[in-house]
């Protein structure tokens, strides 16, 4: 860590918790901020995926058969 994060860490250490959550939610939203180019990327993708799986060159698992599988581990 730099020094400067360093001392932000410190001063949000000693702020109520209260207010810990305020700075933590405006982390999280500045942090989770859509990206164009990602959200485009995956679309192009699942149009692709789709496209095949109707097509027959590939095939799906049915849901029950994921659940149980993930159940069972």
């Amino acid at each position: 860590m730099t020094k400067s994060v360093e001392k932000v860490v410190e001063n949000i250490q000693h702020l109520p918790d209260s207010d810990e959550l305020k700075v933590l939610a405006a982390l999280l939203e500045d942090l989770d901020k859509p990206d164009p180019e990602i959200d485009r990327v995956w679309a192009e993708e699942a149009r692709k995926r789709w496209k095949a799986y109707k097509a027959g060159r590939v095939s799906a698992t049915p849901y029950e058969t994921v659940m149980a599988k993930h159940r069972g581990s």
